[in-house]
């Protein structure tokens, strides 16, 4: 029960992390944006308790499908596919950013708040929660072996409700930074969380699919950083793709991911510039 609540614990605490940093961006900008995060995470909180459940209802003949390698290569999917999406959050933020610098801020919360439903944003929150369920019924499969039911589904919802708390705690800290300092932090933050989504999924991929080593491609390994096993490491791995198996491939996936984005960031700024002067 306390290895299933620890684990539990750490993956929950990622993705409620980053869920509240959404929710404090859309209440600290008025986006109105709350009901597709929160439908969002909801639908990926459900789908990785039931499945970490199922895991442990069914034991032996779960653990023979959801196999190391095939749990590996769907989570490699789930993350490309969200850091490709986190793109939009991107680039919805710098829109607000620039057009607020220019006193238009209230016109833009506008047009965003009269969109019904944002599936761009709806997609990106839900299968980054999803893609922990995935890891926490993965990373339990086997010590779940050793314990009753009820046991692993009690630590399965400890580690959930603290995990939880933390989340909540980090959305009303959020929205009590100045605007300010919300337009910065928060547009780093998702451009740095984006590029270390694709550069894990992709190394995922390469490693369960091709059998590809990202790490033994011009290594640059950083010994100093805590095991990805512990909790600061995962946290470390997951937020800013670092680890102690860094190479300069992994480096170079993450550096393109940024430049893309600064690419595509100045052609649309400078296409608002031409709006506005028009």
């Amino acid at each position: 029960m306390i290895t299933t609540a620890i684990i539990a614990f750490r993956e929950f605490l990622e993705a409620f992390l980053i869920v509240g940093v959404f929710l404090g961006i859309s209440r600290k900008l008025k986006l109105k944006k709350e009901f597709e995060i929160g439908l969002a995470a909801l639908i990926g909180i459900i789908f990785s308790l039931l499945l970490a459940t199922v895991t442990y209802l069914f034991g032996n003949q779960v653990h023979g499908v959801l196999t190391e390698k095939n749990a590996e290569m769907l989570e490699s999917y789930l993350m490309i596919f969200s850091g490709v999406f986190i793109a939009y959050v991107v680039f919805s933020l710098h829109d607000v950013i620039q057009r607020s610098r220019n006193g238009t801020l209230i016109k833009v919360q506008q047009k965003l708040q009269e969109k019904v439903f944002d599936f761009s944003l709806f997609s990106t929150i839900a299968f980054i929660v999803a893609r922990e369920g995935f890891e926490i019924a993965l990373f339990t499969a086997s010590t779940s072996l050793f314990s009753v039911f009820i046991q692993n589904f009690i630590g399965l919802m400890i580690g959930f409700t603290f995990a939880s708390i933390l989340g909540i705690l980090t959305f009303f800290a959020y929205i009590k930074f100045s605007l300010g300092k919300i337009f910065k932090f928060t547009e780093y933050l998702i451009i740095v969380l984006g590029a270390s989504l694709v550069q894990n999924g992709v190394t995922k991929l390469l490693e369960n699919g091709f059998n590809i080593h990202l790490s033994k491609v011009l290594p640059f390994p950083l010994n100093f950083l805590p095991q990805k096993s512990s909790l600061i490491g995962h946290m470390m791995k997951s937020f800013f793709g670092l680890d102690r198996e860094f190479s300069f491939a992994k480096f170079a996936i993450m550096g393109g991911y940024v430049l893309i984005i600064y690419l595509l960031r100045r052609r649309s700024s400078h296409s608002l510039k031409s709006g506005l002067e028009v």
